[in-house]
């Protein structure tokens, strides 16, 4: 029996994902962090968990509406119609993986962007202070993934998507896992988890952020060498875009098809 399109480009999606949460079973220390161990405050982790939190609860606040201006919206969510239209006349290879490529040329840039700021910052020795720019760089990325693929982020069910998102990318081993799994059920029926409290995922969300950020910001706040640590902020940005690449289009392909959208060319 021929596949469809949709079919095929599935599978090739759960082999990605499984190489995503193969390449995250065994979370390792880099030899950097290994090197720096011994060295960190003991009372840093607890500043960068809040300092991370303040962040994210800054620009849930009031701060996206100031990320929208760094991006065209209404250019992308344009272009998202005219990939729909163009996916609805022939779904095929190329017009499903359109929505996907839409999202590397911005990726690239935010990239650029991350790692330009955090050299720059590190060179200064400037370490704390650049976090809320790492996460409104972040959650930028993410903005605009999501709007590729057709997907709001202002609700608190979208909030919750992208900080479950961003825990479980930057995350390893069991929690990688658990986490994969409970996007993968919000994918299938977006609703909150039962008991759900916004503050509290934003609380694990940074506390992730700041146990695999710790040393690297230690670092980044030694003038001149911490344009190391500076440079790691687009290792990590990496990693979270190709992982929400990986979910948007999860949850595209199954919205997709729970939408009954039949082909006309399954080639």
């Amino acid at each position: 029996m021929r596949l469809s399109a949709r079919e095929k480009e599935w599978n090739r999606l759960m082999r990605q994902e499984r190489s995503f949460l193969s390449k995250g079973a065994e979370h390792r220390d880099s030899r950097l962090n290994r090197l720096l161990a011994d060295k960190v405050p003991d009372k840093l982790q607890g500043t960068l968990d809040a300092a991370f939190a303040k962040a994210f609860e800054a620009i849930f606040d009031k701060g996206t509406s100031i990320i929208e201006k760094t991006y065209r919206k209404e250019e992308i969510e344009y272009q998202h119609k005219v990939n729909i239209y163009s996916a609805d006349l022939a779904e095929n290879k190329k017009t499903l993986r359109k929505f996907s490529r839409e999202t590397d040329n911005s990726n690239a840039k935010n990239l650029l962007l991350s790692g330009a700021s955090g050299i720059g910052l590190g060179v200064l020795g400037i370490g704390l202070p650049d976090i809320p720019l790492f996460v409104a760089e972040l959650l930028k990325s993410i903005y605009e993934v999501a709007l590729h693929f057709g997907y709001d982020y202002e609700s608190t069910p979208e909030k919750y998507f992208i900080l479950k998102l961003i825990e479980t990318a930057l995350s390893g081993g069991q929690a990688l896992a658990d986490g994969d799994a409970a996007l993968n059920c919000f994918i299938d029926d977006p609703i909150l988890p039962a008991g759900y409290d916004q503050k509290q995922q934003i609380r694990d969300t940074a506390a992730t952020m700041s146990t695999e950020l710790l040393y690297l910001k230690f670092l980044q706040g030694i003038p001149i060498v911490g344009a190391v640590g500076g440079a790691y902020n687009a290792v990590y940005m990496q990693k979270v875009q190709k992982y929400a690449k990986l979910k948007y289009y999860r949850r595209f392909l199954t919205d997709r098809e729970a939408d009954g959208w039949q082909p006309d060319d399954a080639g």
